[in-house]
């Protein structure tokens, strides 16, 4: 990857000393820190997408489809300039590459967070969307095996709120906006221990599952 511990510091200072947006400086620790691949994303203002389609069927909240992936390893210069090209855009992460998602709503979310750092147990980058949604980052594969996962446990025959994001789609990244709702943010920020290697679905499975089938009682 393009950054040691220190890089950090360089990208985080390096955008006060140059101006770089907020977006570009999280593109540049997401594929030289994380070694992640990050999408220009299409943003939207009263219901208008970037993207210019007039019947764009998820305004502000899909890849630009004419911007090319700003690959994992990419330096902050490499991502200035490839960023430059796109001002404006919206940071999304392709999942499937580097991690797999799990969704589910964000309060049980962070009820299941807390209940999963109480036992210790490994958990991976989390996200909240403006849509209320939260984002568990987990080692690829996990969106194809979740429904034997869930039979395994005992939830397959339970209508949770939880679901596998994989190959082929896009989530939004802080700092950016999404669908014009706001902001999403970090309720576990990414770290060296989880964001390279994020944790099995298995290992988080249960509490999510459980989290899940408690909320919507």
């Amino acid at each position: 990857m393009g950054f040691t511990i220190g890089g950090i510091r360089e990208i985080r200072s390096g955008s006060r000393r140059r101006g770089r947006s907020s977006e570009c400086t999280a593109v540049a620790e997401f594929t030289g820190l994380w070694g992640w691949d990050v999408a220009p994303g299409a943003r939207t203002a009263a219901g208008t997408c970037s993207c210019g389609r007039a019947d764009c069927p998820a305004p502000g909240a899909h890849p630009l489809d004419f911007a090319p992936v700003v690959p994992a390893g990419a330096t902050l210069d490499e991502v200035t300039q490839a960023w430059g090209e796109f001002p404006g855009a919206a940071v999304m992460l392709p999942v499937g590459r580097a991690f797999d998602i799990i969704e589910v709503a964000e309060p049980a979310g962070r009820r299941a967070l807390v209940r999963l750092e109480r036992m210790g147990l490994p958990v991976g980058p989390v996200a909240a969307t403006p849509d209320g949604r939260a984002h568990f980052f987990v080692a690829t594969g996990a969106a194809a095996e979740l429904p034997e996962l869930l039979y395994r446990m005992g939830w397959d025959d339970a209508a949770l709120d939880l679901h596998g994001l994989g190959p082929g789609t896009c989530i939004t990244a802080p700092p950016s906006d999404r669908a014009g709702l706001g902001p999403v943010h970090w309720l576990r920020s990414p770290a060296l221990d989880s964001a390279t290697k994020p944790p099995a679905a298995r290992l988080l499975l249960g509490t999510l599952a459980y989290v899940a089938h408690r909320s919507r009682a």
